[in-house]
């Protein structure tokens, strides 16, 4: 997948790892677009990057993804590259009776994996009318080997990751789209705050990461740590499991 000369939608792209990689890919002569719910924030970002657009949008809402789809078409038909980044993660037990479960998994599940099929369905025939394109879907080692404190998020990057596999081979036998899928360990945002983010890794680092994968042509990006986590799951899922919940 070629690094320059692209034009790169990325969700959640106002601050963490989304605003790393449209940093990163913005110095690499690419054209970007990022897309959030806060428009400050959106625009203040926008303001310290390169050739950067900012659209205000809800991705978990039918008419905000319909607005944007609209407007990609309409200001950007050279769209190749689509980065779904935006996410949502409750740290909570399952077993405290005052959370209700079903409400905090309803979101994640939203926010995490129905959002991205919904845009990436829209945009589908932009991508494909490109030369070279990509989908991006970040998920997490947590989707072969859930926290406890995290069920909710790990069955929905479960979800995606099922996803991602299934959209590669439906399209790479049908056009030029590539999916890449990025999946980080704990990250250093303020996303991961309520979950200890602060011992994270920098989100430079996921952006760099996904940057050799599309020189590389890498579809399933192992981020630090979780390159050995994945390892110690093929090999044991068991051991893999107790790992990540010590």
């Amino acid at each position: 997948m070629k690094t320059s000369n692209n034009t790169i939608l990325i969700t959640g792209g106002g601050s963490g790892i989304g605003f790393e990689i449209a940093k990163l890919f913005s110095q690499n002569g690419n054209k970007i677009i990022i897309t959030g719910r806060n428009e400050e924030r959106l625009q203040k970002a926008a303001a310290r990057l390169e050739n950067t657009t900012a659209i205000a949008a809800d991705i978990t809402s039918e008419e905000d993804v319909h607005q944007l789809v609209e407007k990609i078409k309409q200001d950007f038909p050279e769209l190749n590259v689509l980065i779904n980044n935006a996410g949502n993660a409750s740290y909570y037990s399952l077993v405290t009776p005052e959370i209700n479960a079903y409400e905090k998994a309803a979101e994640e599940m939203d926010t995490n994996f129905l959002s991205v099929i919904r845009l990436t369905e829209k945009l589908l025939p932009v991508l494909k009318a490109q030369e070279s394109a990509a989908v991006v879907t970040v998920s997490s080692i947590v989707a072969f080997a859930p926290r406890k404190e995290l069920s909710s998020y790990g069955a929905s990057k479960a979800a995606l990751h099922s996803y991602s596999q299934s959209l590669r081979l439906a399209l790479e036998k049908t056009s030029g789209v590539k999916v890449f899928e990025l999946m980080p360990p704990l990250v250093n945002t303020e996303f991961s705050k309520e979950i200890g983010g602060e011992n994270g890794i920098a989100p430079e680092v996921v952006a760099e990461d996904l940057f050799k994968a599309f020189e590389e042509d890498t579809y399933e990006i192992h981020v630090g740590n979780t390159a050995n986590i994945y390892k110690l799951f093929l090999s044991s899922p068991q051991m893999a499991l107790e790992a990540m919940n010590q």
